[in-house]
């Protein structure tokens, strides 16, 4: 076991200089974090949208779900004619108030400039050998995705979508990157709830990942239905360890892989040390 070199990964990809990022105020609330690129571009190009003080820049917009979705797709889209946002997906994902209740929708490549929560699920696929040891499934992303090709993955994990509930966003996501059907995931409970945060290229990464784990038979295998994943491998434990201190996963996978092998007892006496470094990233369910 390598507890040490697992804490340095943790370190690693969850510490950042906050100081670098302007808070986003939107209808009186901080939903965001922008760079200092963007906090330039914003106030450059957007002056009727942003507006800035010693403190925060803040959004000018008022008025319901809609107005907001609707002028803030207008603005994504002129950052975009402008060529400041790449991996366009016509895909929108919810922004939330503090409250939990959705205050606009917006095209998901322009999450992460304006530093926007946005909502995962991801799936630890399990399975206990008839020797009792526990593996787990892991994938491996296409070659041809945009964001981190050949990465490993969990079992599943992937983007709610805007007006998709959590259960549903499970359901889609395990038929089209694992083949698993519905009926084997509309009784499963979130274990954990993670908040990844980090700087990226196109600004800050923030997501809830909602986390679930599936215990599935040893005949059980996987098959990917989209093409967005390229393979599926069975590991042991160890194995599945040596692929997050070589920095194989991608990052958000690498949290929930970390945090499922905590909740097997995978570190023995040492579990507690990597459940501490855990902490400030996990959240009530």
């Amino acid at each position: 076991m390598q507890v040490e070199a697992v804490l340095d990964y943790l370190s690693g990809v969850t510490r950042y200089d906050r100081s670098v990022f302007t808070d986003l105020v939107i209808d009186g609330e901080v939903l965001g974090s922008v760079n200092g690129v963007w906090f330039e571009r914003l106030l450059a190009s957007e002056a009727a949208l942003f507006v800035a003080d010693e403190h925060a820049l803040s959004c000018t917009l008022t008025g319901d779900y809609a107005h907001f979705s609707r002028e803030l797709d207008a603005a994504a889209r002129r950052w975009q004619q402008a060529g400041w946002l790449n991996g366009w997906r016509d895909e929108n994902f919810t922004a939330f108030r503090l409250d939990g209740s959705p205050l606009f929708e917006l095209e998901r490549a322009a999450f992460r400039p304006l530093g926007l929560t946005s909502r995962a699920v991801h799936l630890n696929g399990l399975v206990r050998t008839p020797d009792g040891a526990v593996r787990m499934w892991i994938g491996r992303r296409s070659p041809d995705k945009a964001v981190d090709p050949n990465r490993m993955d969990n079992l599943m994990g992937g983007g709610i979508a805007a007006g998709e509930s959590i259960a549903l966003a499970l359901e889609r996501e395990g038929w089209e990157e694992a083949g698993i059907p519905a009926d084997r995931l509309e009784l499963l409970r979130p274990v954990s709830r993670i908040l990844a945060e980090r700087p990226v290229q196109r600004g800050l990464h923030r997501e809830w990942l909602h986390v679930f784990d599936l215990w599935l038979n040893p005949t059980d295998i996987p098959c990917n239905q989209d093409g967005e994943v390229a393979e599926h491998v069975l590991l042991d434990l160890a194995e599945v360890e040596q692929l997050i201190v070589d920095e194989r996963f991608m990052i958000d996978a690498a949290l929930v892989t970390i945090d499922c092998l905590c909740r097997l007892g995978y570190w023995g006496t040492e579990t507690p040390r990597i459940d501490a470094a855990l902490a400030e990233l996990r959240h009530p369910v």
